[in-house]
């Protein structure tokens, strides 16, 4: 490593930059983004490398520039950008701010409780960042080690996610609301050498005993060396041999920190998804290429200013905390509210009290709690001033016609874009919103509408061919790579191609399907496969049959996602039992029991039917395409149903069904 370029300190906590030029108050690709949108979409999908090169010279700060603007083949699900580019992804959202503004506000910390909240500045976000990265060197965490988090929103779990960049560890943020066997398996897929995590979280007035699932989950974790504990409440826990005290150790390390310069391909984090089989993918997010696009569309689609207080409300256990709580807003020198809280709490004013509070100029939410909201109608909006807001958008899952007027006329008053972003956990960053776009160009409701520049939306028919024209849906795939684009599957490259490039040679395939309208903009129609997005929260069906399937009572199930009015999706399980079971009146409650603790509370089914068979085709496959439209009012339209093996199991079902929902 060059000592001349790092770890000299300037100042007490401050580093030295690499010797690169710092641009005097840049941003994320200023001179090459100032042409029309269109201009630029065409430019990004006619040479995506000459694009995309210049963009990440500017907008980062290199320790070593690349020679090779990428080299990709979905074919082989190969994406690699910026080849022979070094850097150090914490300097990118440090300390070049702390070399301008070390007083800048980084990150308001929106606890649980309205009105306490805590400023912590870029300097002091620099400081913790590195007594917690040297606190992590000092128990062997070296680079390339993977580092489980589990810990509420606060400013320790993104110091916690920034040392981890400094020192070139991989974290895996766990979401702290998933299950002790959900968090042992993310564990051990990642064969994680420690965890950071906290005594308790607060959320919404509750207390969450994090340490004590901890302490479950690493029962059975081999590879975990240390947990590290912090202090988020007063109560003491039990601290066994491996437990460290976190900020009792943070404390006596020294504030500076030399970055591992790291290259741009090496991995940043990993982040775990929901599949259509049971197991969850460890999606591999890397250095250069991420941290480009996190911070481009951050800027871009939400017309970020200088000044502006950011206020993305997710959790950091998603990649949407990943992205615009964290990397992009960071990257930026964006001041960063984290949210701890719930949106009703203490009252369904607490969103719009906030905003009035910390004058939020940009707020960025899920449809789910949209909807929550305006069930308790406008008063809750109005008693508090929202005029700093400029921006709205939603984030998650598609946003209803509904919830979308009433974000934009009531919660907006009629004045601010609302951007419907879609992307995914494998995107990196926004692929599709409205804006940018043209100056005045219009934002037709709950409609995601304009690709992002580098973006290429396709959509495909049944056959795999391309689908022409305006007016008409399709399975959406992209055409083309870039940077902000998952580089794997940890572990499993295979399952990655299979995945996402295999349903499509030469095409990344979203899993969703879109329609594509008159106009040339797009409308995300929802999954194509067995996912369901509950309160924007990807999950496998599979997961939830495979945690029920262990009751010893049950030999088999099947799971559907159904229309919900709060949760835009929720789950309905079909339950077939063994013919000896006693009392299956209470095996349901056995069964919510049992997805709560092996996946988590959001996951577990709002309807369980039990019926005696399931409809099966003669090779053995649950068609629960007819289960579906059974739940949804469709039993009439059944399609072809003459693959089943016995067709009476429909009339049996619908009839069971019809009790059931007439009780």
């Amino acid at each position: 490593m060059d000592e001349k370029h790092h770890g000299t300190e300037i100042q007490p906590r401050e580093q030295q930059l690499p010797t690169r030029r710092l641009l005097s108050g840049r941003s994320a690709g200023a001179p090459l983004l100032a042409r029309s949108y269109q201009e630029l979409r065409e430019r990004a999908a006619r040479d995506p490398g000459s694009f995309w090169g210049p963009l990440a010279r500017d907008a980062l700060l290199w320790d070593t520039p690349h020679h090779t603007d990428s080299d990709c083949d979905f074919a082989q699900g190969r994406i690699r950008w910026f080849l022979g580019g070094r850097l150090n992804v914490s300097v990118n959202c440090l300390d070049q701010h702390v070399h301008q503004s070390p007083d800048r506000v980084a990150l308001i910390w929106e606890k649980d409780e309205p009105g306490t909240e805590v400023n912590i500045t870029y300097r002091e976000l620099l400081d913790m960042t590195c007594r917690l990265a040297n606190t992590l060197k000092k128990s062997g965490i070296q680079k390339g080690d993977r580092v489980a988090i589990y810990m509420p929103v606060s400013p320790l779990a993104v110091a916690a996610m920034l040392a981890c960049a400094r020192i070139g560890a991989v974290h895996t943020v766990v979401f702290a609301g998933f299950s002790a066997e959900s968090l042992a398996g993310r564990i051990n897929d990642s064969e994680c050498k420690a965890i950071i995590t906290c005594n308790q979280g607060l959320r919404g007035g509750r207390t969450i005993e994090l340490k004590k699932t901890v302490d479950e989950a690493v029962k059975n974790c081999p590879s975990v060396k240390h947990v590290f504990v912090a202090q988020r409440t007063d109560k003491k826990v039990h601290m066994g041999n491996r437990d460290i005290p976190i900020e009792e150790v943070m404390a006596k390390e020294d504030p500076v920190c030399t970055p591992e310069i790291m290259d741009s391909e090496d991995m940043l984090f990993m982040l775990y998804t929901s599949g259509s089989t049971g197991k969850p993918k460890g999606i591999v997010h890397t250095q250069a290429g991420y941290l480009l696009y996190a911070a481009l569309t951050h800027k871009h689609v939400f017309d970020y200013k200088q000044g502006d207080v950011f206020g993305c409300v997710a959790d950091i256990g998603w990649i949407t905390g990943h992205s615009y709580v964290v990397y992009g807003p960071l990257c930026n020198g964006a001041t960063s509210v984290l949210f701890e809280s719930t949106p009703v709490y203490p009252d369904p004013g607490r969103y719009w009290e906030m905003v009035q509070r910390l004058k939020i100029n940009q707020f960025y939410g899920a449809p789910t709690a949209i909807r929550l909201l305006l069930k308790y109608g406008d008063e809750w909006v109005k008693k508090y001033d929202r005029s700093s807001l400029k921006t709205l958008g939603s984030v998650g899952e598609p946003i209803n016609h509904e919830a979308w007027h009433w974000l934009y006329s009531v919660v907006g008053d009629g004045r601010c874009p609302l951007v419907d972003t879609w992307w995914q956990t494998e995107t990196g960053g926004i692929c599709i919103a409205p804006r940018p776009s043209e100056d005045g160009a219009k934002i037709i409701p709950a409609m995601a509408m304009r690709p992002f520049f580098g973006i290429t939306p396709v959509l495909m028919d049944e056959s795999g061919k391309v689908i022409q024209g305006d007016d008409v849906s399709g399975a959406l795939c992209i055409a083309q790579p870039w940077p902000g684009l998952a580089r794997t599957i940890y572990g499993d490259h295979k399952r990655f191609i299979e995945a996402y490039f295999k349903t499509y040679p030469g095409y990344y395939f979203t899993g969703d399907g879109a329609y594509r309208s008159t106009d040339g903009y797009y409308q995300i129609t929802g999954r194509m496969d067995d996912v369901i997005n509950i309160s924007g929260h990807r999950l496998g069906t599979a997961e939830i049959e495979d945690a029920m399937d262990e009751h010893p009572a049950v030999p088999e199930t099947a799971v559907i996602g159904y229309p919900h009015d709060v949760k835009g999706e929720g789950a309905f399980a079909f339950v077939v039992l063994k013919d000896d079971t006693a009392q299956p009146q209470h095996i349901e409650e056995e069964l919510k029991s049992i997805v709560a603790s092996k996946i988590a509370k959001y996951a577990v089914p709002d309807h369980i039917l039990i019926v005696k068979r399931l409809p099966k085709t003669r090779s053995g496959k649950i068609m629960t395409r007819l289960l579906k439209k059974i739940v949804t009012g469709h039993s009439g339209d059944l399609g072809d149903i003459t693959t089943l093996d016995d067709p009476s199991v429909i009339t049996e079902i619908v009839d069971t069904y019809q009790t059931y929902k007439n009780k």
